[in-house]
């Protein structure tokens, strides 16, 4: 059975432990999902373009949900780029964390 292909959009300053858990979850053979790391900093000049095509390739789009995300130049330009791809979203948030959600993307509570 083929798994879900997923991209991760985070804070990239203050999110990446939370993003490498999920992408440790996801190296499990008993993994249901992938996760194509392709973590990109906006001070890279074609990153939206990059961010846009790895989005297209998903089939679904996944917010790291933390206190700053909310905040997060490139989390809000993403969301966007994933509706208008017809990705199905979803927000992840840490058990015990009760963040601001992002616009446009379901929340659903997990722990990872």
């Amino acid at each position: 059975m083929a798994k879900t292909k997923v991209f991760i959009s985070y804070d990239y300053q203050h999110d990446r432990d939370m993003k490498n858990n999920l992408i440790k979850e996801s190296r499990r053979p008993d993994s249901p999902f992938s996760i194509n790391d392709v973590s990109l900093n906006e001070r890279i000049p074609e990153w939206q373009q990059k961010a846009r095509e790895a989005i297209y390739n998903c089939d679904v789009f996944v917010v790291l949900l933390r206190e700053n995300t909310h905040q997060a130049t490139g989390v809000l330009r993403e969301v966007p780029m994933a509706m208008q791809l017809n990705r199905k979203r979803f927000q992840l948030r840490e058990k015990g964390h009760n963040p601001k959600p992002i616009v446009n993307a379901r929340i659903k509570s997990t722990h990872p």
